[in-house]
């Protein structure tokens, strides 16, 4: 059965693209690539990316069940599976097509729901996430959505790099962008920072029983994400010049690099301190070293002493590890301070709801426990603009009255778009 292939301005089409290695052979990928950018790094899907054909040619085929197959042909006689979709689904009459944003799918064309696809190529990034593509969990398949690194500039195959939504489900952690090299974080995004209230932006973030993703889905823009083969995670858009954003972008950006319990402010430098603080009531471990941290200026005060805690509200800042936090239903901001308040190990709490680009399925109290790790300002006009940040305080010790520090409180208003 013959493919057709979709050539229009904003439309993405399907290539053989040819490595050399060595001056031997031609190694052949079968991909992805916008049609009015030829660059090969612009190629933004790869099929069969650790299994090139390294023979004189391939042939791309719809099997007997279906399922669209990559051959590699060697003198038009020996033919192997380099490739396939491999639905479990067989059409009846078996129809394969590349869609305006890049999505390619196989469908039966006899089912009059034309988005009801069999397997589809959005299902399976690699490096490079395009608009109307989900990043991230469908929980229901148990499918995880990521992005990962080419192995060099000329080779598709797994790198090094990884990018993608990590929670714990189990645990009822909240969700957030993490960034990998192998098994280590070297990048941390919070999803409250990454999407915008903007209509004009289009990025949202959903999570709910089904589904927990990050997408955009301003499905007009030419633009995409991509996980570098160096680590660099890059936002490109062609709306009007070529415009490139690149995370990680300071050193802010570095995880952790300030250890716990503080703060990283690369807008703010001082002589004693460089970019790193600690958190209001907390003191830095070791003057030398502030990869250790921060700790308590004063030890807690008795549990369940509500009276000696308060909140501080701070702005612009990135949410800390969410690694040790607890996802909890509360109907207002008030009840979830209250659940933090009363429970002896809670250091932190947040309140969301549902905007326009925030789609929960209901209202989300986000508790942290132990220290609190990877806090950072945000860039000026950047994500988390109107984020608003409290830190609780305490009194002058020798004043009748103490505050007990305990949290940091986050509650999110509205967003600012910035994708570091």
């Amino acid at each position: 059965m013959e493919l057709m292939f979709l050539e229009i301005i904003t439309a993405l089409m399907l290539y053989w693209y040819p490595k050399k290695e060595g001056g031997f052979f031609n190694h052949l990928y079968l991909g992805i690539w916008y049609n009015n950018i030829t660059s090969y790094s612009d190629v933004v899907w790869v099929a069969n990316r650790c299994e090139a054909i390294i023979v004189t040619s391939g042939l791309l085929s719809i099997d007997n069940r279906g399922n669209l197959v990559l051959f590699s042909e060697e003198n038009n006689s020996k033919r192997e599976i380099v490739w396939s979709t491999n639905s479990s689904k067989q059409a009846a009459k078996p129809l394969v097509q590349l869609l305006d944003n890049g999505n390619l799918v196989l469908r039966d064309e006899k089912d009059d729901n034309t988005t009801n696809y069999l397997w589809e190529s959005f299902y399976y990034p690699t490096d490079s996430l395009l608009p109307g593509m989900k990043l991230g969990w469908d929980l229901r398949r148990g499918l995880n959505r990521r992005l990962s690194s080419w192995k060099s500039s000329d080779d598709p195959c797994h790198g090094n790099f990884t990018n993608g939504i990590e929670f714990d489900e189990e645990l009822h952690t909240y969700p957030q962008l993490i960034a990998r090299n192998g098994t280590a974080i070297f990048y941390r995004q919070g999803m409250w920072d990454s999407i915008s209230s903007s209509q004009n932006s289009g990025y949202e973030f959903v999570y709910n029983d089904d589904e927990v993703f990050y997408i955009q889905n301003n499905k007009s823009m030419i633009s995409r994400i991509v996980m570098r083969d160096d680590g660099r995670i890059e936002h490109q858009d062609w709306r009007e010049n070529f415009y490139s954003l690149i995370c990680p972008g300071d050193q802010c950006d570095s995880y952790g690099f300030c250890g716990a319990n503080s703060q990283c402010n690369v807008t703010t430098v001082t002589q004693d301190y460089g970019i790193c603080y600690c958190l209001k009531g907390f003191k830095q471990k070791n003057q030398e070293q502030w990869s250790e941290g921060c700790e308590r200026l004063y030890s807690p005060a008795s549990c369940h002493d509500e009276e000696k805690e308060e909140f501080r509200e701070y702005l612009g800042m990135r949410v800390p590890d969410t690694k040790n936090s607890l996802v909890s239903k509360s109907n207002n901001a008030s009840e979830c301070e209250s659940k933090c308040l009363t429970n002896c190990s809670c250091m932190a709490y947040s309140f969301t709801y549902s905007e326009s680009n925030v789609i929960v399925a209901d209202t989300v109290c986000v508790l942290w426990f132990g220290d609190l790790f990877d806090i950072r300002q945000l860039p000026s006009g950047g994500g988390g603009g109107h984020t608003h940040l409290k830190i609780e305080s305490r009194t002058d010790p020798k004043r009748e009255e103490k505050v007990k520090v305990k949290s940091l409180v986050m509650i999110i208003v509205e967003l600012a778009f910035a994708y570091c």
